[in-house]
Parts: structure tokens; sequence; C-alpha cells
């Protein structure tokens, strides 16, 4: 039991459907955890984060941890494709969500700016996805707001210059299909410079360093030690693999990492970069160590809500076989938001599903496909290893074993690898333990045949 006394993080871990505060122990174990809908607000000059409504729930969560142990370090994580443009008084525009469609006109006009894919390795996408993109329009459209902005933060670094006064730079989020980054060479593109950004992007710094303390107003507000650091912070699916990356490259092969969520990103880390293909939406993150990882996506968790419904049936094996025997599939996209098969509208063809269950093994089925495909394209060879929400489905790692013949699929304990990312950054070094798992293949008639059917029909 947490006690006063109990040294422990918080994690603020901010993805596109929830935003977590988490509190962790020097051991790794989760003391406490709170949730909270990440809201995007329409009451603005165009749909925004509702960073005032995190920032008063973070306080006031802040200070029930304050209560529970000794809150060393605060560490935030977040989803990508997000900036925070600010002076010192705050925010000078409120900060944009990704998922907005700026004019066709100023993406055509973009389209002349961005650099070429061979430089950034961001393939293009649509509405605000490649951040550069959502830049360009806030500077067309707000100029003078955008000229006075002291600072463009990416979204993890504005909550630690919200926590601390101190602003920085970090890679993953600058190398995180933004077009602003060169992953292999490690810096800024030509697109900062040509917009006139270079001055506005803060000093880099690495996703574990301190910034500094809490200011005095947090301190006083939640009740956190003075002294508690803020750690930069890192890009949610690159703090899931932190724990797979080694600082000292002693690990020959490294597994791939399939971070699952409302995206879901197959990485291989140490794979070759000249096999990327912009058409197939696929791209180079840049690793917290600063190294660039071949990245593959799909809005995995949010197609399959689509196919399976917010409230999903439980579904059993029977299930899954009876949609394989009757020959139905999900054929993508059931998200508008980037994936291998953008652009295409989802669609089921096959027999009807009259019961939930089925619908909800249809919907694995779809993903546990994709996320094969993805895997399949990035050339992955060794072991696969499944973090995130997916860990919660005990369908979708032994069938993904089950197709992946020769490569070991593990699973997991943690449903949030992000977490233990950001755990990781506030122990710099070590390792949390956590418990995983080789996922046994699941033994379903004609599904190879069913992937090779599906294949086809995907062209």
């Amino acid at each position: 039991m947490a006690t006063e006394n109990t040294a422990a993080i918080a994690v603020l871990d901010i993805g596109k459907t929830n935003v977590k505060l988490a509190l962790i122990d020097d051991a790794g174990r989760v003391l406490a955890e709170q949730r909270r809908p990440n809201t995007v607000l329409r009451d603005g000059p165009y749909p925004h984060h509702d960073t005032d409504g995190i920032w008063t729930w973070m306080l006031d969560t802040l200070k029930g941890f304050a209560a529970q142990a000794q809150v060393t370090a605060i560490v935030p994580v977040t989803h990508g494709a997000t900036a925070a443009l600010v002076d010192d008084n705050g925010l000078v525009l409120p900060v944009l969500d990704y998922e907005f469609e700026p004019p066709a006109q100023q993406h055509t006009e973009y389209l002349g700016q961005r650099p070429a894919y061979d430089a950034t390795y961001s393939p293009q996408l649509p509405a605000g996805l490649n951040l550069g993109r959502q830049l360009a329009w806030l500077a067309q459209a707000f100029p003078a707001d955008v000229a006075r902005a002291k600072h463009i933060l990416m979204y993890p670094q504005y909550w630690a210059w919200r926590l601390s006064g101190v602003a920085a730079g970090e890679v993953t989020s600058l190398g995180c299909h933004t077009d602003l980054w060169q992953p292999a060479s490690a810096q800024y593109s030509q697109l900062v410079e040509r917009m006139g950004w270079t001055q506005q992007m803060p000093a880099l710094r690495n996703a574990w360093d301190a910034l500094g303390a809490v200011s005095p107003d947090v301190a006083a507000r939640t009740g956190l030690p003075a002294d508690c650091q803020v750690i930069c912070g890192i890009h949610d699916s690159n703090a899931s693999l932190l724990r797979h990356l080694d600082p000292q490259g002693s690990h020959a092969a490294p597994p791939a990492v399939l971070s699952t969520g409302t995206w879901v990103i197959a990485a291989v880390p140490g794979g070759p970069l000249d096999g990327l293909k912009e058409q197939s939406d696929m791209l180079a993150n840049c690793s917290a160590l600063g190294q660039p990882v071949p990245c593959m996506r799909f809005m995995g968790g949010r197609e399959f809500a689509a196919l399976a419904g917010t409230d999903a049936t439980a579904c059993s094996v029977d299930d899954l076989q009876q949609i394989i025997d009757q020959g139905t599939y999900a054929l993508p996209t059931f998200a508008e938001a980037g994936g291998p098969f953008a652009g295409r509208k989802g669609s089921v063809v096959g027999p009807a599903l009259p019961a939930d269950a089925e619908r909800t093994a249809l919907a694995t089925l779809y993903v546990v496909l994709m996320s094969d495909y993805c895997l399949t394209a990035l050339g992955s060879a060794g072991d696969i290893v499944v973090e995130g929400s997916f860990t919660n489905n005990p369908h979708f790692a032994p069938l993904l074993a089950a197709l992946r013949r020769g490569q070991q699929v593990i699973v997991t304990d943690d449903a949030s690898g992000t977490t233990g990312g950001g755990w990781m950054l506030a122990h710099w070094g070590k390792v949390p333990a956590v418990q995983a798992h080789a996922a046994a293949p699941i033994a379903l008639q004609g599904w190879a045949q069913y992937r090779e059917r599906w294949l086809t029909l995907v062209g």
C-alpha cells in the first residue's frame, strides 16, 4: 500500500481517445490511475483540444496522488501530429485537432511546400496528420498569432512547459510524420527554414532529460514537493517502443513492436528505410535514441469499434471459425485517417452477420490481417511484441501467431506500454519488470486460406 513516504512518479498519458494519469512507484508498480475522455471542443475558430479541461483535471488528480505518495517526477506522453504555439502568457491559439481538414486550396499550396518523401520519410496524409500542414494553415489563417508565438512546442513538451515553464524540443514527436524532421540525418527539414519557424523551435533535449522542477503555482495547487521534476516527455508509440531499444546497440535484432490502441503502429527497429513506400503510408519514426525506425500503421482501434460497435460483445473461437467458414470479409478502410489503404471506403462482403459476437469476431480477424499486412510490408522476420489495448483481446495474438510461422509473438501484461515507457524516462537506464508470454497459435481451419483470399480482395 502506498504511503506519503512512498517514492513514485506520475505519467500523464494523452491518447487520441482518452487521457490517463498513472502513479507508479520506483519498482514499476501502478499505485493509482485516473482517466477522462480526450474531448475535442468546437466552440472556437476550429476544432481543438480541451487543454484547460485536461489541466484542471490533471492538477486535481495530482493533488490526490500527492496525498498517496512522494511524487518525485512527472512525465508527459502524448499522441503525435499535435503542436502548441505559445508566448510567455500561454497559448496564442487553441491546440488544433489533427482530424480537422484545412481548406482544399491550402492543401494544394502545401503540396508545393512540403519536403520530398526521401528526405523526411513522412508520407502525405489526410487532414492535419502531417503537422507541417497544420502549422502552414495556421500561419496562413492567423498570421499575427503565429508570428507572436515564442515557441512551437510538440504536444508532450507543451505539457512539460506548462508544468515547469521550460521550453524544449524532442525528436520522437518531431519525427512523427510531421514533414518537419529528417530522421536519417537527425536535423530539421527544409520546410522549417522555408516557413520561418527556425527561431520558434526550442533547443532539443533528450526525452528523459529533467527540464526542472514544477512551478511554484503547480506545487501550491497540488501539494507536490517543490523539487518534483518535470521530464521532457515522448511521443506515445515511441514510449511503447522504448523498453525494446538498446542504448548500447548490443542487440543484433530487436523485436518488432505492435503498439495498439486508437492507432496500431507496427515498428521494426533496425529495419531498412529503402523499402518504405509513401503511397502505402509507410514512414520512419524517430526513436528516443535518435534512430530512424521503419513503421506502418492503421487506425485499428477506431476501425475495430466501427466493425464491432462501441459496446462490442465478446466473441468465441467458434464465432471466429464461423466467420472463416462462411467467408465474410471486412475490406479496408473504416477510418478516414491514413493507413496502407487510405482513400478506400470500407465494406463487408459475404454472408451477413446476425449476431453481435460475430461482428466482434469479424473485427478481430480484420485487425489481425491488417497488422499482419503491415509486418510483412516492413519485412519483419524476428520476434513480435504486442503491447497496448489489443492485449485485452484474447484472440488477437494467437491469431497473429498462427499467421507468422517461424516468428514468436509475445504478449505483455501491460495494456499500456506508453505508461511503462514513461516510467523508464524517469528511471533512465532501468527497464520496468513486465510479465510477458509467447502466444500459442490458435488452430482454426482455413485461417491461412482466409488470409490469402483477403489479400486477393484488397489487391
